[in-house]
């Protein structure tokens, strides 16, 4: 139902837009997020947006570097990335909640995406 796309390889100093789709139902009134994981560590929190994009929260480790956004008309989540570090290397996941309020925990989202590779070299 949650399909991240638009992972890949990039040099250090690039930039890389992921998106997530939805299909099967419209998700635009749920808060979502994205989170990654790199082998050997645990799934981490990187941004999150309320329902309507009137709220957002992005961890310390990418703010001023990544933007989350939405776009409810076409049931889209993004996640533009820039200043890419070798560091931000991870399996990058889609989520969303059922509930109204806005999380950092991924043990509180319900929906999952299936995962976007992100590479960066230095």
């Amino acid at each position: 139902q949650l399909q991240a796309s638009g992972g890949g390889l990039v040099q250090a100093g690039g930039s890389l837009r992921l998106s997530c789709a939805a299909s099967g139902r419209t998700f635009s009134s749920y808060p979502m997020g994205w989170f990654r994981q790199a082998p050997g560590k645990e799934r981490e929190f990187v941004a999150a947006i309320s329902w309507n994009g009137g709220s957002t929260f992005t961890a310390d480790s990418v703010k001023g570097r990544f933007t989350i956004s939405r776009d409810n008309t076409k049931n889209t989540l993004y996640l533009q990335m820039n200043s890419l570090k070798p560091e931000d290397t991870a399996v990058y996941y889609c989520a969303a909640r059922q509930r109204t309020t806005v999380t950092m925990y991924s043990y509180e989202y319900d929906y999952w995406g299936q995962g976007t590779q992100v590479t960066v070299s230095s």
